[in-house]
């Protein structure tokens, strides 16, 4: 894994993303905000590429999105999606060479100093996958241009002691807003995602019924959100909003069932029943 890596392209620093786009330097080195930006795709950036920055962008259009879950959305407009440094990027495939309306991107060392720089961290959707791209109404859409344009115009008119202090309060208020209006699309998607929590079930259901636990050991948050499609923090974000318990909650509820279950229905011991289900020792 890591040789793939390592011949993965790499944009380490904001310069190298403008000159991919074929503009300027940015006029601060760890921050920019760059308006209509061409797709990776379309500038023939390879489909997996790793960037050294963070990285949010309102597209106006996004195909990709019938990819989520069983193909369930909420708006056929465009919407947000998030990056975090060091992570493996890649657009989708067949994806149409549509134009970022916005795209902010901040080096991390924009962040020293302030408490952000250790909160950023708390916002999981930086972790979600392209097809789990944030879809806002048109009204949320308008909330976060605001913000956007408020950014641009500050970091293009003036860039003097209270700049990062501004900039870095917008920021707080575009991740709050991001935080709030993926509560409402999980909400919104409730059918579908009861239908996600359903397979879910089903999975682990399988997993230790087919006793998968005696040679795999016990079912991991990676191993469920690979089988439902989706990036782990989208899956327990999603749990959490549908059921109040994340998905290794879910795991261990699971494992507390089917032990009682074989306890009260076998002749098995204590030990045998932890290791039918997967654990090493009693």
């Amino acid at each position: 894994m890591k040789r793939e890596e390592k011949n993965l392209l790499r944009f380490d620093t904001l310069a190298d993303a403008h000159r991919a786009f074929g503009i300027t330097a940015p006029l601060h080195p760890l921050i920019s905000m760059i308006k209509q930006a061409p797709s990776w795709s379309a500038l023939g950036i390879p489909a997996q590429h790793v960037l050294g920055f963070y990285k949010i962008s309102y597209k106006p259009k996004l195909s990709g999105k019938l990819r989520y879950g069983q193909g369930y959305y909420d708006f056929d407009e465009g919407g947000l999606l998030f990056a975090a440094p060091g992570q493996i990027m890649g657009h989708l495939e067949n994806e149409e060479a549509v134009c970022s309306e916005y795209t902010l991107l901040i080096h991390p060392d924009f962040f020293l100093g302030h408490p952000i720089a250790k909160e950023i961290g708390q916002y999981a959707f930086f972790s979600y996958t392209t097809n789990e791209a944030l879809h806002l109404s048109e009204t949320e859409k308008a909330t976060i241009m605001s913000v956007f344009k408020f950014m641009e115009e500050e970091l293009n008119s003036r860039i003097d002691d209270f700049s990062q202090n501004v900039i870095i309060a917008q920021l707080e208020l575009l991740l709050n807003y991001a935080n709030r209006f993926y509560r409402r699309q999980f909400i919104t998607r409730k059918a579908a995602s009861t239908d996600l929590l359903q397979r879910l079930e089903d999975i682990l259901n399988g997993y230790f019924n087919d006793e998968q636990a005696l040679s795999r050991g016990l079912p991991s948050v990676q191993f469920l959100a690979e089988s439902l499609n989706l990036s782990p923090g989208y899956l327990s974000d999603m749990l959490r909003t549908l059921t109040g318990r994340n998905t290794q909650q879910h795991i261990h509820d699971k494992l507390m069932e089917k032990a009682k279950e074989k306890l009260s229905t076998t002749r098995l011991t204590v030990g045998e029943v932890a290791y039918a289900l997967g654990f090493e020792h009693p």
